[in-house]
């Protein structure tokens, strides 16, 4: 058992990092990193989310959340509206120009990244999802 999970749990740590090296010179053509280009593919086409929201929706820890914010909000794609509710609360939500990069980046780099599948199945689709969505509850708190 021991090291069938250790192998099992290393592939699947490879997998993660080769997506992501297969990823990076797309997003990196947008002037984005990993991280941004998860949080502008979050945000398009929604009206926006609180912090905590946004921190679940998205790949990012929360210590790194906020930096990354800081960073968007530096080139001008999202913005921070306080809540008229509850003023402690801020949503983050695109700017028009951070609209704009979503509609251009989103499809290009997930269109890259689809023909890197282009031999699954719907079937072979349901059984991966499956067994993560297995993994995930096995390991849930």
């Amino acid at each position: 058992m021991s090291e069938r999970y250790l192998r099992s749990i290393r592939l699947l740590v490879e997998c993660v990092q080769q997506f992501e090296k297969l990823s990076d010179p797309y997003i990196r053509q947008f002037d984005l990193t990993q991280a941004q280009f998860d949080i502008i593919a979050t945000l398009g086409n929604t009206q926006g989310f609180s912090c905590k929201e946004l921190g679940e929706k998205t790949l990012i820890t929360k210590g790194t959340l906020t930096g990354v914010l800081d960073r968007l909000q530096s080139k001008h794609l999202i913005e921070r509206v306080q809540c008229k509710e509850d003023r402690r609360l801020h949503y983050i939500r695109l700017t028009k120009k951070g609209e704009k990069l979503f509609e251009e980046a989103f499809p290009y780099v997930i269109q890259n990244m689809k023909a890197r599948f282009k031999g699954f199945t719907k079937d072979d689709f349901a059984a991966l999802e499956e067994q993560l969505i297995r993994l995930r509850e096995a390991i849930s708190d």
